[in-house]
């Protein structure tokens, strides 16, 4: 039985959104094993002087949890 978790996250690009969902995903592999999916939740930009400085993504990750070891929680 395969058991899936979600983590949300925020990722920055000065370029586009696109990309600040690539750094976001790029660095969840970094951490997370057994990604499946990921869902873009928001988007937003700052903006200094009229123009977009920053795009931010907020995503959330999906992975599977790995499987318990033998023994381990069980009677």
């Amino acid at each position: 039985m395969a058991i899936a978790s979600v983590s949300t996250i925020t990722s920055a690009s000065p370029t586009s959104w696109q990309e600040a969902a690539e750094l976001g995903l790029e660095r969840a592999r970094k951490t997370l094993r057994g990604i499946t999916g990921m869902k873009v939740v928001e988007e937003k930009a700052t903006v200094e002087d009229g123009e977009i400085v920053e795009y931010l993504v907020t995503l959330q990750v999906i992975f599977l949890l790995d499987d318990e070891p033998s023994g381990a929680g069980g009677s």
